[in-house]
């Protein structure tokens, strides 16, 4: 049996899954990763983008960041592609228990995922620093400069953990919570290079750990079935 076909049947008989995924997820919809060839990281800018997308940045250079954040990180036109509809299905059937993401396109969710963790937040909250008013992705697009609240005028920052900030506890706790108690864990579409979310893997206990990424991994001897290939060629297989 190939490693596919092994997954499959994993896959089938299991009802108590867990996906951790990367940029992998969403490069199929569209989304550039950051650490690809032709990802963000590999494009030239007056900065690279670790530093305009770190906290010290967004205080320093505020006008400097929104242009970087409105030119690349809102993708709002993005659809969900094979992989995250399949995986709506898989939790809809009762099968996945969560989604563990360190994406912060929203697209699990547009695919009709419910439960998500996010743990580098979303591009698609955004709050005023003064009086925490609520702003939508479209009205930052649509913005110009460092956008205000409408309300009180205060400065607006997007609910995505940038460098030099930690991640939000309780959305980290699920996530542990998840993955600790997950009958078979798939890893997708991440280089598992980033910490604290790459470490979250320690903590599946389990004999059913499925990677899935098109290049290796630094964990990829831990991986009970190692798949390289595309997620949406993996995805597309699973018949629910």
């Amino acid at each position: 049996m190939d490693n596919i076909a092994k997954f499959l049947e994993w896959v089938k008989e299991s009802d108590n899954i867990v996906f951790f995924g990367g940029a992998g997820v969403s490069t199929e919809s569209g989304i550039p990763d950051f650490r690809s060839v032709d990802g963000l990281y590999n494009q030239q800018y007056d900065y690279p983008p670790e530093t305009i997308l770190s906290h010290s940045f967004y205080r320093a250079r505020p006008e400097e960041f929104y242009r970087f954040y409105r030119n690349k990180m809102l993708c709002l036109d993005a659809e969900p592609n094979i992989t995250h509809i399949k995986l709506a299905e898989l939790e809809k059937a009762g099968k996945l228990k969560g989604i563990v993401t360190q994406n912060i396109d929203g697209l699990h969710q547009k695919a009709g995922s419910k439960n998500v963790m996010e743990l580098h937040g979303s591009v698609l909250r955004n709050y005023c620093e003064r009086c925490m008013e609520f702003m939508s992705a479209e009205d930052i697009l649509h913005s110009t400069g460092v956008p205000v609240c409408p309300e009180c005028g205060g400065p607006v920052k997007p609910d995505v953990v940038l460098y030099e900030e930690g991640l939000n506890q309780k959305t980290l706790q699920d996530a542990v919570y998840c993955i600790s108690h997950a009958d078979v864990l798939i890893v997708g579409g991440t280089s598992l290079a980033v910490y604290p979310a790459a470490g979250l893997i320690d903590y599946y206990s389990g004999n059913k750990l499925v990677l899935i990424n098109k290049s290796a991994t630094p964990m990829d001897k831990r991986a009970d079935l190692l798949i390289q290939d595309g997620l949406g060629n993996v995805f597309s297989q699973i018949q629910i």
